[in-house]
């Protein structure tokens, strides 16, 4: 892992930046799209649990690489801030579950041993959508901006 890097990239029409740093204890994400940290969550997993492999790449999207599922054991914990509504919550939950996996999964194929998982510290601020569609589902946009980052999150990763 790098020990800090950072990144800017236009995701679906607004300037995103990423940094990601690490330090001896933990890794820190920042993706913001407000220039600010926004929420801070924490995702750990349990050495003893495994990761989860990518599924197979889906025929109607040959472009776009799956994304290895996050464990069941990711736990969440919310440090700062908060999101203003439940969908928020759990979108960023799903962000926050989705990078930690990303890296965990970068650290092992790239020597990293399973046994020393860091805790993963995200920061996400990012523009609310004004997709107007039902609360329970992601909105085009919203879909869009969570593949663009994990996009920018692996293309960091493969430039270490």
């Amino acid at each position: 892992m790098l020990s800090t890097t950072q990144a800017t990239r236009d995701i679906n029409g607004v300037q995103t930046e990423l940094l990601i740093q690490s330090f001896a204890d933990r890794i820190l994400i920042l993706i913001t799209q407000l220039g600010k940290v926004g929420n801070l969550i924490q995702a750990t997993m349990p050495a003893t649990s495994p990761l989860l492999s990518p599924p197979p790449v889906n025929p109607e999207q040959p472009n776009r690489l799956p994304l290895p599922p996050p464990s069941p054991a990711v736990e969440l914990s919310f440090l700062l801030g908060s999101a203003p509504s439940d969908h928020l919550r759990i979108l960023h939950s799903l962000y926050a579950s989705q990078i930690a996996t990303l890296i965990w999964h970068d650290e092992a194929e790239n020597g990293g041993l399973e046994v020393d998982r860091q805790p993963i510290i995200l920061g996400i601020a990012l523009r609310p959508s004004t997709d107007i569609g039902n609360d329970e589902d992601l909105s085009d946009s919203e879909r869009d901006t969570f593949h663009g980052v994990m996009d920018l999150i692996r293309e960091v990763l493969r430039r270490k």
